[in-house]
């Protein structure tokens, strides 16, 4: 049976699911834009190229050709680093590089040692780059065209990725905060639940103590009338624990030996006898700080889910024993029934998931309130095996 968590999970995974396709379609177009941009710079080196060998064919041949023009078409390049070697690699022209020392009141055809160390470390890298131009001079002079992306391109390409991260924590924290308000929503509707059900029970619980009092007074059984009170005080004590959700609990130094004992007593004479309820409890106490009534909601909520997991056949141990490294209580709570897959480990404690065909689905989620809000600690599954059980382990703070 699916459970709301279920289908809230399907919406959780197709947000995602739409969010990682407009990521890569921005990727994908923002790619696309940078491949464009570098192939109008591969022409307008191809040009470049074309302009340099132009010039040295007129130089050496007389042509009437437009100098100026080709000058100029060599000039505009602003932007874009260039390196024109020849065939034996020593280097023609520089353009457009941030050479380590000025060049000012050099001659322009001399290079510092430091600037041509420079651009020789800039050639060997561009030589294994694809950013190569052939030049042909002639059948016998060959050119050779190496170029940078320009700065517009090198930021262009980190852009995509910046504005991914953008994109990445908009996305995250809008999910978050989607989470967060429905969270809330929720716990106001789960606090307002309990506190009302606390209410409505008072009205009745105090005629049924009036009620108990007025039999007693008539001469009825004695022991009838005490059954009778112990029901009514169990029914008190519940509306006093739905009447404790959503406000702090007053904690009070408690004996976890003693807790333990006393929540599953209770349960011991109310589960199938078909069922085999152990203790096993160290022999030193270990004092918590507790609200007990609330602490022995959290035993008889695990206790009721190991009966049905187990279908009411098997046995349920119950192991306390102390971590003093941490300065922690441990209680482990074993049962012999049908396991829990373990990517179920986590979301069983989350609201409206059961595995029963009546239920809301909400003990587990008290139970991790209980523990984790209220009482400073903390409830996992430790283990779980398909056919052979469950252990879930409580850790609280001890005052050892």
């Amino acid at each position: 049976m699916d459970s709301i968590y279920d289908r809230r999970r399907i919406w959780k995974t197709a947000f995602v699911v739409v969010s990682l396709v407009l990521v890569a379609t921005f990727i994908f177009l923002s790619n696309d834009l940078v491949d464009d941009v570098a192939v109008q710079e591969r022409e307008r080196m191809q040009i470049w190229a074309d302009a340099t060998k132009e010039l040295t064919t007129v130089s050496s041949s007389g042509m009437n050709t437009d100098v100026d023009f080709l000058f100029g078409i060599i000039e505009s390049n602003h932007s874009i680093p260039v390196l024109l070697v020849d065939d034996h690699g020593n280097i023609v022209l520089h353009r457009n590089f941030r050479l380590p020392e000025p060049v000012d009141s050099l001659s322009p055809y001399e290079i510092s040692p430091a600037n041509k160390a420079f651009l020789e470390k800039k050639l060997l890298r561009l030589r294994g780059s694809t950013n190569h131009i052939s030049i042909n001079i002639d059948s016998a002079t060959v050119q050779h065209l190496y170029y940078e992306d320009s700065t517009v391109l090198r930021r262009l390409a980190y852009f995509p990725y910046i504005q991914l991260a953008v994109l990445v924590v908009f996305v995250v924290i809008v999910y978050f905060a989607l989470i967060s308000v429905k969270k809330a929503e929720q716990n106001k509707v789960w606090v307002g639940l309990s506190k009302e059900t606390a209410h409505q029970l008072g009205t009745p619980i105090s005629s049924l103590v009036g009620w108990v009092q007025f039999l007693e007074a008539t001469g009825v059984d004695k022991d009838v009338v005490k059954d009778m009170d112990k029901d009514v005080h169990r029914l008190s004590m519940i509306a006093d624990r739905f009447s404790k959700i959503g406000s702090k609990p007053e904690l009070e130094l408690a004996f976890v030996n003693q807790a333990v004992t006393d929540a599953l007593e209770y349960m011991r004479s109310r589960i199938s006898q078909r069922v085999r309820l152990t203790l096993h409890l160290p022999q030193d106490e270990c004092g918590v700080m507790l609200c007990q009534s609330l602490f022995a909601w959290v035993m008889e909520n695990l206790t009721k889910n190991a009966v049905d997991a187990m279908q009411g056949e098997g046995s349920i141990d119950v192991t306390v024993h102390p971590d003093d490294g941490r300065r922690m209580v441990l209680i482990d709570v074993r049962d012999t029934g049908k396991g829990i897959p373990h990517k179920n480990f986590k979301t069983v404690f989350n609201p409206g998931y059961t595995t029963k065909k009546r239920g809301w689905g909400l003990g587990l989620t008290l139970v991790k309130r209980i523990i984790e809000e209220y009482h400073g600690g903390r409830i996992y599954v430790k283990e779980s095996e398909s056919g052979r059980g469950t252990t879930f382990r409580i850790e609280l703070p001890s005052l050892r």
